[in-house]
């Protein structure tokens, strides 16, 4: 079966997505009580509210999409989850003709989102922004830079997206030269993200709104997952949210992690027909691989129930 036409079939009547998707009290008790759990299930482990964010956005009806969430506006740092924006944004330049589209980007994008590769995010960044990597400046050449390091923070601004700043490479031991020196010059010094602005990207590439129905098909194809992977690697992208989805469950996602968080924003669809997009960010906790897991057997439970 070809699922990338069946996609556009589906979503064709999809009208344009709304820059704020309405509440649900039904949601938003089953995130109330997933908050709740986890806080409860790792109150020896100190876990606090304010280490905690989760949104929930109902798919069933693509049409009138319902959200609830946890903390989803506050701005967190998302470590990896930032690729799902620079590969947004990469479509939308593809599309424009910004941008060529060549095997090495495409290269560059699988890598990016598949294994989450930091060196080939750094590849992309640079051909979305003009800019790269190199010694320090000065002090005016520093602004220019940094001016066009930022287009990707300013194109989702323009979208009416809040809580957003894409700005920054992801780094193992750097940052070095003209990195270091804008993070210790200029604000913002980090990559932020609302959960709340991720689930609006997610949705809008769920329902075939992110720039086409057809890159929006493109882009799920390299977020796909297997929830029953079988791979020892615990930080395995598809063991975030995974291990809480009932046997049958289809998984898209973009994990995050560091030293001081461990975030997953996934699509979810469930054998019954639940199709729901779930971001939930944690942080001072990175150790805690169930944490995430916790959160999504509520929000899974309360999803299998609903109507």
């Amino acid at each position: 079966m070809n699922y990338a036409c069946l996609f556009l079939t589906l979503i064709a009547v999809v009208p344009p997505a709304a820059a704020v998707i309405p509440a649900s009290s039904a949601l938003q008790a089953i995130v109330d009580r997933a908050a709740q759990t986890a806080l409860t299930e790792f109150v020896e482990r100190k876990l606090q509210p304010h280490q905690l964010a989760i949104t929930l956005v109902d798919l069933r009806d693509p049409n009138q999409p319902q959200r609830a969430s946890f903390r989803g506006d506050q701005p967190i740092y998302p470590a990896s989850v930032i690729k799902l924006f620079y590969l947004a944004a990469t479509h939308r330049w593809l599309e424009d003709a910004k941008l060529t589209d060549t095997p090495e980007l495409r290269r560059a994008l699988r890598d990016m989102i598949v294994d989450s590769s930091d060196d080939a995010t750094h590849y992309v960044i640079d051909l979305l922004t003009g800019t790269t990597s190199g010694p320090e400046l000065s002090g005016a050449e520093l602004a220019v830079w940094f001016e066009k390091r930022s287009v990707v923070t300013r194109y989702f601004a323009q979208l009416g997206y809040t809580g957003v700043n894409a700005s920054k490479k992801p780094w193992g031991d750097g940052p070095y030269g003209r990195e270091s020196q804008a993070i210790k010059l200029l604000e913002p010094k980090r990559n932020m993200l609302t959960t709340d602005a991720t689930a609006r990207l997610w949705v809008e590439i769920a329902t075939g709104r992110c720039v086409t129905a057809a890159r929006s098909a493109e882009m799920l194809q390299l977020l796909a997952r297997d929830p029953a992977s079988t791979d020892a690697d615990p930080d395995n992208q598809a063991k975030f949210t995974g291990p809480a989805l009932p046997a049958g469950a289809k998984l898209w996602s973009k994990a995050g992690w560091t030293s001081q968080t461990r975030h997953d924003a996934a699509l979810i669809e469930l054998p019954g027909g639940a199709r729901f997009v779930l971001v939930v960010f944690t942080t001072d906790h990175a150790s805690e691989r169930t944490l995430i897991q916790s959160v999504a057997r509520v929000v899974v439970s309360g999803m299998m129930g609903a109507r």
